[in-house]
């Protein structure tokens, strides 16, 4: 269904390589993620210790990290949500409720949910409670309907933590819903290949449920308003958002707000432009919507969300930092690593693919800078393949390394992320890796290695501990001693690899060995640890990913919040 994102705080300088984002899906919504702002092995800084003796440089890796001070710091949000307006269509927005779904985003908390997707420009709001409900024949709508007491009972507050309205459905209702979903996800394919979308209502009610779900969640919801609303001079028709943004004012919902979902895309979705600079003009119009409503009078205001940067998305980028540079809070935007029609597992280990995201923030920075010096940059989407993924592959453990996860298994890279790394961002150094390059050759990094100070908020951890999180595409097993002050510490591995058969292909996750799967009671599993012995040369596995917690390292930078 909804995709997670993350939202970095800022886009990291052009000696630093952000790692691949995290993100999956969940049972019922997908859940999509993004990117962290890591110093990585790119910026390969000499050791300042003596390599012991018997050691060859081939085979092991040393590796230091500076614990004085952070490079760089992201918002302790980073790592967030997005959830698809397209839920309407299939039906599980009256799901929100359920039980073992907050669960699922509590772990991700604190963390922004954007509802907004490709659909987004093809919602309109309605002030109704009760709309009527269609009465079909036998299928799941039909069944379905002997269990809408149910459903309104999930508005009712069945377990009232924290004032939360959630509720336990019953199993014969999930399985009608799943097949009902599945019967809307063709009809829902089928508009997406044909670029012809049917418009979404979105009711009080349904709104309703949508908050809900955001504030028992622990996460501040972004909602993306509908852009493609046209006056006859090409003019943003905002009353359809009036209308919404009252309804959302009566009710004190805390809500920050976007217009629009990638402009750029709107000629061919829907055969009518918006140029940066009529979109900039809309932004500033929505903004005066805001400002006399007391309640959203300093509310965030994040955009464009324009695509990747190619060379008319830069000239609609232009165009609107020119006219609405200063009204936004954060220029956001989105990017695809790879066409979905065309995909083979082994180009989720492709370095040249990591690689390009670099490229495209450098681009989205340079425009930015001219306008609006400092403006801080979001990357509000991140997606492995385009055109609604790639079969049996956008939801493998492969994909991970893009990371763009469909799969519920595929939720525990996110989450042990949230649990294990922190805000504040280390250099890494490193010694052993050096190659001689060659003419007409980039050498690019296939062991890509990132350091951040532990989440004060794992109580598991003292402060001044060091997470790394490392990440080998390599087809052979890297060895990696730590050294200067990390040396002879102790370690915790959470090591993440593909469980079953089917290898890179697998649609589950092990940690350190064992599956993670929910338990029965909708409660998350321990993610316990493996602890090494100190001084433990790291050995990692070919084609894995995995956290690395170095306790009691008293990093200076890592003491206080």
């Amino acid at each position: 269904m909804g995709v997670l994102c993350a939202f970095p705080e800022a886009m990291p300088s052009s000696n630093s390589r952000p790692p691949a984002c995290l993100a999956p899906v969940a049972l019922f919504l997908a859940l999509l993620v993004h990117l962290s702002l890591s110093s990585q092995v790119g910026d390969r800084r000499p050791l300042p210790v003596e390599r012991a003796p018997g050691l060859k440089e081939k085979t092991l890796i040393l590796l230091d990290v500076s614990t004085k001070n952070p490079v760089r710091t992201v918002n302790e949000n980073f790592l967030s949500l997005q959830l698809d307006p397209s839920i309407i269509h299939d039906g599980w927005l009256d799901f929100l409720s359920s039980k073992r779904l907050v669960t699922l985003a509590r772990g991700l908390s604190p963390a922004f949910l954007r509802f907004g997707g490709k659909r987004t420009d093809f919602l309109q709001f309605q002030n109704l409670r009760n709309p009527a409900k269609s009465r079909g024949g036998p299928g799941p709508d039909y069944y379905l309907k002997n269990y809408e007491d149910d459903i309104v009972r999930s508005d009712v507050a069945l377990d009232k933590q924290k004032g939360c309205k959630i509720a336990q459905h019953p199993d014969v209702m999930l399985e009608l819903q799943r097949e009902k979903a599945a019967q809307m996800h063709l009809v829902l394919l089928k508009e997406q290949f044909s670029n012809t979308y049917s418009n979404l209502i979105l009711t009080a009610r349904s709104l309703d449920k949508l908050y809900n779900f955001a504030d028992c969640s622990g996460l501040h919801l972004i909602f993306a308003l509908n852009a493609l609303r046209r006056n006859p001079n090409n003019s943003w028709n905002s009353s359809s958002a009036l209308s919404l943004l009252k309804y959302s004012a009566s009710k004190k919902y805390n809500i920050s707000w976007e217009l629009g979902n990638e402009p750029n895309n709107y000629r061919t979705m829907h055969g009518r432009a918006v140029n940066g600079s009529q979109l900039g003009k809309d932004y500033i119009q929505l903004k005066s919507l805001l400002q006399p409503i007391r309640i959203y009078s300093r509310a965030s205001l994040y955009g464009p969300n324009i695509g990747r940067p190619r060379k008319n998305v830069i000239a609609l980028l232009d165009g609107f930092m020119k006219v609405a540079g200063s009204t936004v809070d954060a220029v956001t935007w989105q990017h695809c690593y790879i066409d979905g029609r065309v995909v083979k597992v082994m180009d989720f280990l492709k370095t040249r693919l990591l690689d390009t995201l670099s490229d495209q923030i450098r681009k989205i920075q340079k425009v930015v800078n001219t306008y609006t010096p400092g403006k801080k940059i979001w990357l509000e989407g991140v997606v492995t393949t385009s055109a609604g993924g790639a079969n049996n592959l956008s939801d493998s453990y492969a994909a991970g390394f893009l990371d763009g996860f469909d799969d519920i298994e595929d939720y525990w890279l996110s989450l042990l992320y949230k649990r294990l790394i922190g805000p504040k961002v280390l250099a890494v150094h490193v010694a052993g890796l050096q190659r001689k390059p060659r003419p007409g050759r980039v050498i690019r990094d296939k062991l890509r290695i990132y350091a951040h100070c532990t989440n004060h908020h794992n109580h598991n951890y003292v402060r001044g501990s060091i997470t790394l999180f490392i990440i080998n595409l390599h087809r052979s097993r890297k060895k990696i001693k730590l050294a200067g002050t990390l040396r002879d510490k102790l370690v915790h591995q959470y090591l993440l690899q593909p469980y079953g058969q089917e290898g890179l292909k697998s649609k589950s996750v092990q940690l350190n060995g064992q599956p993670l799967v929910m338990v029965d009671d909708g409660t998350l599993p321990e993610l316990k640890p493996r602890p090494l012995r100190a001084g433990r040369t790291l050995v990692i596995p070919p084609v894995t990913m995995g956290f690395y917690v170095v306790k009691n390292v008293n990093a200076l930078a890592c003491r206080y919040r």
